[in-house]
Formats: structure tokens, C-alpha cells, sequence
């Protein structure tokens, strides 16, 4: 055989692997070395990497997923509670605006009256005293009405009830004076009843009679006539009262059992009115059942169910428009004031008492009465004794 070529090539037909072998037989260097270019076979099949394999067995096969929670739609739900929010504040502001525009309504139909001498009246004293009179004037009675209250026809202007409320620094104190009290009336004597001071002069001369008696400043009065009386009592949806005895009383056309029993307006003032069934009080019983009857209407007039209910609060405050007259200069506030201590003389928070007395006739106890007064004018209702401080204003046995 022929020896071939040293580096055959080309010429001699056979194939060229110089750029293999390099020219000379020496192993090409690393800047020489070319990559083998890939043969595509026939059939079109190539082999597949092994990470490609890997990743595509993994998408095969995915990983199982939790299930999602459905997401709301953000909106909706924002819009329907604002929207509820809009009307829920509407009604609120509404609702403040009744409360507040039907008081001074009320307020804007409540008599006033001039009921304070000019001059010659006590100094000024701590605490509040308001004076309270229910009228026994028919003149706010139909016919009809006088008939049903049992009131009788109209005779004169008096007061059937008078009691002195003292608030300040210690408890509230609610004093009756009895109407046939003798005392001495400026310009028509002494030995007058003092409900006469009234008659004569209306509120001025009983301020003025009641000021020199007692030495005590009045800083408000409050009257309060028998229709307006019935109208409170049902709009608060009558009252509690505890007859100690059996009551059947023709004149005040009333006819109560012994014991607590719920009572509508007409049985309410005829409770307070009536003084000819008490065989052993007589007035100073019926005192004691008038400030009975005022403090369960205060009672009930601050209920929250007075607030909740429009229509009561509407009707209590349309009642207490009608049935009050009060002095000139006594504020919205100062009667506010006033229905809020009424509510706190029952016993438990206040105190409520006759004026002391010395007999049936009606005498005050000169002594006792004037002791009791000065604990007034002090504003120092804490500390009067409970020995004092009687239903009837006799000294407790």
C-alpha cells in the first residue's frame, strides 16, 4: 500500500480533517476548537434535555391548590350601609329637633303673671324657693267638665292647695301650708286664712302675705288650675295614690277602696281635693294627699317612656301649657329645674312636710314653725330633724 500524504487533504480525494487534527497532527489549542454542527436526523426526533423533561412532567401533573373564596364586589356592600347611615342620622336630628321645638312651643302659651310685691320683700337668700298654689278657679271648666270633676259652679278665686318648694344645697324640701292657716293679711288684718290673700289680691298679696310670715324669699311662682291638674294626671297615664282609708266623697265625686290603685285625672284631683273623708286630719290630711299626688305626677311626667313615646311627650307638654300660669321672669330653665326637683321630694331623696302647727284650728307653732323657717333661709334642709319634718306638722310621737 502507498504510503498516504502527511496530512492528507483534498487533493488527493480523501476528506479533510485539518481542521480536527490540526495541520501538523497536533491537538488544536483552545481558541481552535469549533463546535460540532448537529445532524438532523430523518425521522425528526430530537432528544429532549432532562430538565426539559422534569418541567414538563411537572405541569403534567400540577400540585393540588386550595380553593379560593369568592371575592365581593368592593362597592355594594359600601354603598348600602352609608346609605342606611345617611337616614339613621336624618332621624336622629329630627327627632332632637321635636324634642326641643315642642318645649319651647308649650313654653310660648304658658301664662305669665306680675306675682311679686315692688318693695318690702325679704333679702336674697341661698337656694331656690318656688311658690305652688293650685286655683280652685273654674274658670278653664266648661260647664260639662264641672260637672264631671264635681267642682261646683264658680265662687271666688282661692287657692285650694299651697306649698313651698326649697331646692339648694342639701335635700329638696316640698312644705304644705294648710289653706284655713290663720295669719295676718297686709291690709285686711290678722286672723285671716291665708288662702284669702289670694281672693283679695291674687299672687302679688299672697307672695307679699307669705314672704312676711315666714321670712322667706320666694323666687318663682307656679299656679296650677284644675283642668290642667286632670290633663297632666292622663297624660301621664294616671298616677299611683294609697288611700289609708276609704273614700266616698259626693263633692269631689270620688269613691276610692282602701289601699295603692292606679287613678285617671278625675279620680286624681278629687283624691287631692277631698278633706271631708279625713274624720281625723281634715285639711292637714288633705295637704298631705296633695303632695302625694304632685310627686307621683313628677314621677311619672321624667319616665323615659315620657321621652320614647312622641305622643305623650307632645300631650304632657301641651298639659303642662295649659294647666300652669307662672311668674314674669321665670325662665324655661327655672321651670325645668322645678319639674325635675318635684320628682326628688318622695321621702327617699327629699323631704316632704307640713308647716308646723299647734292645733286643728289651723295655728302655726309659733316656735317650731320659726325654727323650721329659719332652716330654709339658710338653705340648710340637711339638717332638720325628722321630728320636725312631719306629714301633718304636728311634733311626731
Amino acid at each position: 500500500m502507498a504510503d498516504r500524504p502527511q496530512g492528507g487533504g483534498p487533493q488527493d480525494g480523501s476528506p479533510d480533517y485539518h481542521w480536527l487534527y490540526g495541520s501538523r497532527g497536533q491537538q488544536p489549542s483552545g481558541d481552535e476548537t469549533r463546535a460540532m454542527p448537529q445532524q438532523s436526523r430523518d425521522d425528526g426526533t430530537r432528544v429532549m434535555p432532562t430538565a426539559a423533561r422534569e418541567a414538563r412532567g411537572r405541569e403534567s401533573a400540577p400540585p393540588p391548590q386550595r380553593p379560593v373564596k369568592p371575592v365581593k364586589p368592593p362597592k355594594a356592600p359600601r354603598r348600602r350601609p352609608r346609605f342606611r347611615l345617611k337616614w339613621l342620622w336624618g332621624l336622629l336630628v329630627l327627632w332632637l329637633v321635636f324634642l326641643i321645638a315642642i318645649p319651647l312651643w308649650a313654653w310660648s302659651k304658658v301664662d305669665k303673671v306680675d306675682a311679686f310685691p315692688g318693695s318690702g320683700r325679704p333679702d336674697e337668700q341661698p337656694g331656690t324657693t318656688y311658690l305652688m298654689v293650685g286655683s280652685d278657679s273654674r274658670s278653664d271648666l266648661s260647664a260639662e267638665e264641672r260637672k264631671e270633676l264635681g267642682t261646683g259652679n264658680p265662687a271666688g278665686n282661692r287657692t285650694d292647695t299651697i306649698m313651698m318648694l326649697h331646692t339648694g344645697a342639701g335635700p329638696n324640701l316640698l312644705m304644705s301650708i294648710p289653706r284655713d292657716s290663720l295669719v295676718s293679711i297686709p291690709g285686711y288684718g290678722d286672723g285671716q286664712k291665708v288662702n284669702a290673700a289670694y281672693a283679695y289680691g291674687g299672687p302679688r298679696l299672697l307672695v307679699r302675705t307669705l314672704e312676711g310670715e315666714t321670712g322667706i324669699r320666694i323666687d318663682h311662682f307656679v299656679e296650677v288650675g284644675f283642668g290642667g291638674f286632670v290633663d297632666l294626671v292622663d297624660a301621664v297615664g294616671g298616677i299611683e295614690v294609697c288611700p289609708p282609708f276609704p273614700m266616698d266623697d259626693p263633692q269631689a265625686n270620688i269613691k276610692l277602696e282602701k289601699g295603692c290603685q292606679e287613678v285617671d285625672g278625675p279620680d286624681a284631683l278629687g283624691y287631692a281635693r277631698s278633706r271631708k273623708t279625713d274624720e281625723q286630719f281634715g285639711d292637714l290630711g288633705r295637704a298631705q294627699r296633695q303632695r302625694e299626688v304632685v310627686s307621683a305626677i313628677g314621677s311619672e311626667a321624667v319616665s323615659p317612656w315620657s321621652v320614647l313615646n312622641p305622643i305623650r311627650y307632645y300631650r304632657l307638654n301641651m298639659a303642662g301649657a295649659r294647666a300652669v300660669r307662672v311668674s314674669e321672669g321665670t325662665s324655661p330653665f327655672a321651670m325645668v329645674q322645678w319639674a325635675i326637683a318635684m320628682t326628688r321630694v318622695d321621702g327617699d331623696h327629699g323631704l316632704t312636710c307640713g308647716v308646723p302647727v299647734a292645733d286643728f284650728a289651723v295655728n302655726w307653732d309659733q316656735e317650731r314653725s320659726e325654727e323650721m323657717f329659719t332652716y330654709i333661709r339658710e338653705d340648710d334642709t340637711e339638717g332638720i330633724p325628722k321630728s320636725l319634718c312631719t306629714p301633718t306638722g304636728f311634733p311626731r310621737q
